[in-house]
């Protein structure tokens, strides 16, 4: 589920509404996925790393998944999704047992995390916003802690 919420730079409440169709159509995991974001109704397209495929197809079998089902089903029961507050008390007890923090890294953490990394490797803002399904390039500096003068600067360098 973490692996999958870095690689996907989705929201809390778009990794627990997934589908096994998103990410695993045929049955196995696709090297790309389209979800469309509840908050904008934009869909947006991610890659799934090797570990991340491995990672979802060994739970699609261990959990006996099908297609039409949610991804990650919450307490209620299988015709449910995971709630947005289970999903963050998994995240929570997770960073706990790796030794950080969690009253300083969540579920947005997951979201922010590869979404930086791409930055800082590449310097490309507008690739981060395409990514992350942002409107507007402030939105994503913002998101970034990017100042907004540095970010601008960048983006008049790429051409679109």
């Amino acid at each position: 589920m973490f692996n999958l919420a870095i690689d996907s730079k989705l929201r809390g409440c778009d990794v627990v509404a997934m589908k096994v169709e998103d990410v695993a159509a045929s049955g196995y995991t696709a090297d790309h996925a389209t979800v469309r974001q509840k908050k904008t109704g934009r869909p947006v397209r991610f890659e799934l790393s090797e570990q991340t495929g491995q990672a979802v197809d060994d739970y699609l079998k261990a959990a006996n998944k099908k297609p039409g089902e949610f991804l990650f089903t919450g307490r209620p029961g299988p015709e449910r999704s995971m709630t947005t507050r289970q999903y963050a008390r998994l995240v929570s007890e997770w960073i706990g047992s790796v030794g950080l923090d969690p009253w300083l890294f969540g579920t947005r953490s997951l979201r922010r995390t590869k979404a930086t990394l791409i930055y800082r490797r590449a310097g490309n803002l507008r690739a981060v916003q395409l990514l992350l399904g942002h409107t507007k390039i402030e939105s994503t500096a913002r998101y970034l802690g990017i100042d907004v003068d540095d970010a601008l600067a960048i983006v008049e360098q790429v051409d679109v």
